[in-house]
């Protein structure tokens, strides 16, 4: 099967972007994993297709697969990537959209200076809709890992969900080796995002994640929403801040419970290509 595809990123968080408007697209989870191979596939963070909304109010559908060939909820990240690219290819001349999510809705605005602005909608504290086990929802939760380390996390939902862990030096800490220990922690029945997050001064931090079925990315737009989120729940930021990611800044505003995540931030086209897909 012979598959065209368009390579984004956004602050280096790469993604496969395909057109499932113009062509109907169906992947199994195995022929996801072949894409997203970086040896002998395209390679990606995650999957993008844009296709048909099937629900009313909304202009399209929006979804997103891990390279472990999971469906993940959203990607901050590659919405921006997602808006530039339905623009180019012209399947839409507005500046505005309202993307459909598996659990819910995305708002979008194309900037004239080529950013893309997100409302991230509302985060979500309480551990059922996390999911999270506890038995109330607290400001902050202590974990026990696997290795016998005992963590303080915020945890919240921004469309999927996320623990944040704040560090002294980001570049120090245990990413990788606490990161997949965070993602398959039993208290996290869908796993977890783990966000590591150093705070530089109150409108300034700097972020690494490792993100479900991913690894560590470059960037990751729900975990810089959700590490804000955390940070001025905590007292440590103000309402509009600039976070710092290995490849690029992100600038998020949250005004505080009840209110919705704002995320503006570049999105990128490097090539695109046409493959051949097995299965």
């Amino acid at each position: 099967m012979q598959l065209k595809f368009t390579k984004m990123h956004g602050l280096g968080n790469d993604f496969v972007v395909l057109d499932g408007v113009s062509e109907a697209i169906s992947l199994t989870p195995e022929q996801i994993r072949a894409i997203g191979n970086r040896h002998t596939g395209v390679g990606f963070d995650q999957l993008l297709i844009v296709a048909p909304a099937t629900r009313p109010g909304h202009d399209f559908a929006y979804l997103v697969y891990n390279t472990d060939g999971s469906q993940a909820e959203n990607c901050g990240n590659g919405s921006r990537c997602m808006v530039s690219f339905i623009k180019s290819r012209g399947l839409s001349d507005k500046d505005e959209y309202t993307l459909e999510l598996v659990n819910g809705t995305l708002h979008c605005q194309a900037n004239a200076d080529g950013t893309v602005t997100v409302n991230m909608g509302a985060p979500v504290f309480s551990p059922p809709g996390i999911p999270f086990l506890a038995d109330n929802e607290q400001p902050t939760y202590s974990l026990t890992l696997a290795n016998g380390e005992t963590i303080e996390v915020s945890v919240l939902a921004m469309s999927n969900p996320h623990a944040v862990l704040v560090v002294p030096d980001v570049d120090a800490a245990p990413v990788r080796e606490w990161g997949q220990l965070i993602e398959n922690h039993e208290k996290f029945p869908n796993r977890v995002n783990a966000g590591f997050m150093q705070v530089v001064n109150a409108g300034t931090i700097r972020l690494r994640v490792f993100e479900r079925g991913a690894g560590e990315t470059l960037a990751c737009g729900t975990g810089a929403c959700a590490a804000v989120v955390a940070g001025i729940r905590r007292g440590l930021l103000a309402n509009t801040v600039d976070v710092q990611l290995p490849c690029g800044s992100l600038q998020i505003n949250w005004e505080g419970n009840g209110t919705p995540v704002f995320k503006t931030g570049p999105a990128a086209t490097v090539f695109e290509g046409t493959m051949e897909l097995g299965g």
